[in-house]
């Protein structure tokens, strides 16, 4: 009896020993981010982000004793690399969850693989086609507002205005084709008019041409849809060639790098649709959102030297929204994809997130403001 005894006294401390190891063992998320390349005015903050926000969370002890780990690969912005790195983040690394890609084709390149492998991928790109139809994208979650979301906000505001007719001028990539077919939809579904719809190549370096064609479409407003330097290649052509005609960009332009690469000059009375980050200093107090965006420059600023960026801000919330189903499910990938999707009210940089098995974005008008640029800084538009 007393050896049976000891046997079991045994087997309650090794169990305990497991249950203590694993209490204080690491979570192994991953990353995959546009470090370098076309992208990396994309991919440079959201890799600073999740790195700074991993090292403070650890810094106060982790999830429950369990410390965080970050495995963050640099994709250059290639579909075909993305996929690579994401295989080795799974079979390799082992990470529970993958924060990323930075852009929609490479979004839609791996969400095949993750969902094959069921890991929870939170893209870091605006497509609505990377989490729609949710029920096909049951391991797919994404951090940006949906791009019907950015066209709705900027249709609201020119029907105000009266500019019934519209030109639109998109990228040929992943992101640009979604805002095309957006565009499209909802331009007709309210009333506006295409009067002239150009394309342009992500590699494009002169876009006269197409702004040519334009100006003598006699529209009321352009409409333009990409990521930098296609969209500050275009703000240059249309201070050249003298255009007059209001003109929009997407929320894929919404960092000071664009005004920067257009000129604060040429970019001068562009309006645009953007997170509340870039213009936290002039919400009113009360607004959900003010004191995290504040709190969050203020530590990019101090970490970095320069202020943070909406980009930067989709890893922020791809990690909070991790961090806060590890919290609440448990860490495992099935148990991240349940505390993911059953999100409620959770503020963080782009907006105040609430998942459903039908949205799988969980964000909606209140995410954007629409916003005019004035002397190379942002104002609100009234």
């Amino acid at each position: 009896m007393k050896k049976l005894v000891m046997v079991c006294g045994m087997a309650a401390m090794l169990l305990c020993s497991a249950t203590m190891a694993l209490a204080s063992g690491t979570i192994k998320i991953g990353g995959l981010f546009s470090v370098t390349g076309p992208a990396s005015f994309l991919g440079e903050p959201e890799k600073k982000t999740l790195e700074m926000l991993v090292a403070d969370l650890n810094a106060k002890g982790g999830i429950n004793g369990q410390k965080l780990e970050a495995v963050i690969y640099d994709t250059t912005g290639d579909a075909t690399k993305a996929v690579q790195l994401a295989t080795k983040l799974i079979k390799n690394d082992k990470v529970v969850a993958i924060i990323g890609p930075s852009t929609t084709g490479e979004s839609m390149a791996v969400l095949a693989l993750t969902e094959k492998e069921k890991i929870p991928l939170i893209s870091c790109a605006a497509g609505i086609k990377i989490t729609e139809p949710a029920k096909d994208r049951k391991f797919t979650f994404k951090t940006p507002a949906n791009d019907h979301v950015a066209v709705e906000k900027i249709l609201q505001y020119a029907a105000k205005v009266k500019q019934k007719n519209l030109a639109i001028l998109t990228v040929t990539d992943g992101f640009g084709a979604s805002g095309r077919e957006q565009l499209k939809v909802s331009a007709a579904q309210k009333g506006f008019k295409i009067v002239a719809d150009e394309t342009y190549g992500p590699k494009d370096t002169d876009m006269t041409p197409q702004l040519t064609k334009i100006r003598s479409s006699k529209a009321d407003a352009i409409i333009c849809w990409g990521t930098n330097p296609g969209p500050a290649i275009i703000t240059k052509n249309i201070k050249q060639l003298g255009i007059k005609t209001p003109v929009y960009m997407s929320h894929g332009v919404a960092s000071k790098k664009y005004i920067e690469l257009a000129s604060p000059a040429a970019a001068e009375g562009i309006m645009l649709p953007a997170g509340k980050l870039a213009i936290y200093d002039v919400l009113p107090k009360n607004d959900p959102q003010q004191k995290l965006l504040k709190e969050y420059d203020a530590a990019y600023k101090k970490a970095h030297g320069v202020e943070a960026s909406t980009f930067g801000g989709y890893a922020y919330d791809g990690f909070l929204l991790v961090t806060n189903a590890i919290k609440t499910k448990g860490a495992s990938p099935a148990q991240i994809r349940d505390g993911l999707e059953q999100t409620k009210k959770l503020v963080s940089v782009s907006g105040v997130f609430t998942m459903s098995a039908a949205d799988h974005n969980g964000l909606d008008l209140s995410a954007f403001e629409m916003v005019k640029i004035h002397k190379g800084d942002w104002s609100i538009l009234k």
